[in-house]
C-alpha cells in the first residue's frame, strides 16, 4: 500500500510539473514581444499537415474561417513589427518618392510587346501624315480601332483549400523556380500565394519569385496573393519587392477604398477581385484600376463558369482606363479565348497549369493571337481568330467547317 501511494505521489508530481511547464510555455508565446510569428505559424502548419488527413471531410475552412484566422495572425504580426524603424513599417509609412516604374498594369496590357502602343518606350514613331489623320479623326470624335493583345496570368499554388478542399495540385520546393519557368514560357504576370494554410505558400517564396522573375524578364510582374485583412500586408508586399497585391472585394467590403488609397500612397499596384455586380461597382467607385472578375463565389464557394462573361459589359471599351482580367475554373483554351473575345485584357489560370505539361499550350493560345477591339464583341465574331500580326488564322476551328472539309457546303 505504501509503495502504491508513493508511485501515485511521484506520478502526480510529474503531471503537476509538466502542466506548469506547458502553461509557462503558452504564456511566453502569448506575451513575449520578441515572439517569432512565422515560427509559430510554421509549427501550426507542421501540426496541421499531420492532422489534415484525419480532419479532412469533417471540417473544412471557409472564407469566414480564413478571415478570422488571418486577423489573428496579423494581430500578432502587428505586435512583432510595432517599431517605427521596422522595415515593414517603413515600407508602409513613407509616401512614394518620384516616379517608380509600374509593371503590373503595363504587363496586363502587354504594353511592351506592342510596337504601336504609345505607352511603350520603344514604340514606333508616327509620320506627319499619320498624326494629321489622327487629329482629323479626333475632331470628329473618332479613333482608329486597334487589335488587342491578351495577357496570361499564372496563379502559382500547391493547393486551394478554399476552392478545392483536400486536393494537391502540384509539388515543388520553391515557387520562385515555378515563377521563373512560367515567365520563360511567356507568362506576363505571376500570382504568388503566401498563405500556407490555404495555398501552401509563404513570404519567403514571394521574395524568391521576385528575384527569379527580375533575372529573366524585367517587364513581367509579380503579385502577392493572400487573404488580405490588414494594412500591414501591403507593407509585407512592398518590402518583399512585389509589383502588386490582390485585394478581395467580398473580404474588405467598405474598407476597400482605404486599402486602395494606402497602396497608391506607398507605390504598390493592386488588383481587386470581384464576383458580383455590386462588388464590381464598388471597385469602380473606389477607383480600382485593375479589376479581376472571378467565376468563383468566395462566400459560397460555388463556381459559376459564365459569371465573368455576364459582367464583361460593365467596363469601358478597348484601351479604357480600367484593366480587366478574368479567371476561376478555367480548364480549356476555348474558355480563355471566349473571355478575351468579350473584352477582358487577360486571363488567370491556376490549377489547370500547375504541375501540368499543358502550360505552354495555354500560354501560346493567349500570346500567339490578337483580338478584335472589345466594341466588336457582340458582332458574332468570337470564333474568328487572328495571329499576332492581325491576320486571320487559317485552318480548321472547333465545330466550324473549313473549305477543305468534304461536307463543308452540304
Amino acid at each position: 500500500m505504501i509503495m502504491i501511494m508513493s508511485r501515485a505521489l511521484i506520478l502526480l508530481g510529474f503531471l503537476s510539473s509538466f502542466a506548469s511547464s506547458f502553461l509557462t510555455h503558452i504564456q511566453i508565446i502569448q506575451h513575449s514581444p520578441n515572439n517569432n510569428v512565422q515560427q509559430c505559424i510554421s509549427h501550426y502548419s507542421h501540426y496541421n499537415s499531420h492532422t489534415s488527413t484525419s480532419l479532412q471531410g469533417q471540417q473544412q475552412e471557409d472564407i469566414y474561417g480564413a478571415v478570422h484566422r488571418k486577423e489573428y495572425e496579423m494581430k500578432r504580426l502587428n505586435a512583432q513589427h510595432a517599431a517605427l524603424s521596422d522595415p515593414i513599417r517603413m515600407a508602409m509609412g513613407y509616401a512614394q518618392e518620384g516616379i517608380e516604374r509600374k509593371r503590373l498594369a503595363a504587363a496586363l496590357r502587354r504594353v511592351y510587346d506592342d510596337p504601336n502602343n504609345i505607352a511603350n518606350p520603344n514604340a514606333k514613331g508616327k509620320t506627319a501624315a499619320e498624326l494629321e489623320r489622327e487629329e482629323k479623326m479626333l475632331e470628329n470624335g473618332m479613333v482608329d480601332a486597334t487589335m488587342r493583345r491578351g495577357s496570361f496570368i499564372v496563379d502559382i499554388k500547391r493547393k486551394s483549400s478554399l476552392s478545392y478542399p483536400g486536393e494537391q495540385f502540384a509539388r515543388y520546393d520553391d515557387a520562385g523556380l515555378v515563377a521563373e519557368a512560367m515567365v520563360r514560357l511567356g507568362a506576363d504576370v505571376v500570382f504568388v500565394n503566401v498563405d500556407y494554410h490555404s495555398y501552401g505558400g509563404d513570404m519567403g517564396e514571394l521574395k524568391s519569385a521576385v528575384r527569379a522573375v527580375r533575372e529573366v524578364n524585367n517587364n513581367a510582374a509579380v503579385v502577392m496573393k493572400d487573404v488580405v485583412v490588414d494594412e500591414i500586408q501591403l507593407g509585407l508586399a512592398k518590402e518583399a519587392g512585389a509589383d502588386g497585391i490582390l485585394l478581395i472585394a467580398s473580404v474588405l467590403g467598405p474598407a476597400l477604398e482605404n486599402f486602395l488609397n494606402l497602396a497608391t500612397i506607398i507605390g504598390l499596384e493592386t488588383i481587386v477581385e470581384c464576383h458580383t455586380y455590386n462588388e464590381v461597382q464598388a471597385a469602380l467607385d473606389a477607383l480600382g484600376q485593375n479589376i479581376m472578375v472571378s467565376n468563383r463565389d468566395r462566400i459560397s464557394g460555388q463556381l459559376l463558369p459564365e459569371q465573368a462573361i455576364k459582367l464583361a459589359g460593365m467596363f469601358p471599351g478597348s484601351g479604357g482606363p480600367i484593366v480587366t482580367i478574368a479567371g476561376g475554373g478555367i480548364t480549356t483554351t476555348d474558355q480563355m479565348k471566349k473571355l478575351l473575345a468579350v473584352g477582358y485584357d487577360g486571363v488567370v489560370v491556376g490549377k489547370t497549369v500547375m504541375g501540368s505539361a499543358r502550360a505552354p499550350e495555354f500560354i501560346r493560345a493567349v500570346r500567339d493571337r490578337t483580338m478584335l477591339p472589345a466594341e466588336f464583341s457582340q458582332w458574332g465574331l468570337d470564333d474568328v481568330e487572328f495571329d499576332i500580326d492581325g491576320n486571320v488564322i487559317s485552318g480548321p476551328k472547333k465545330d466550324i467547317p473549313g473549305p477543305d472539309d468534304e461536307d463543308a457546303f452540304l
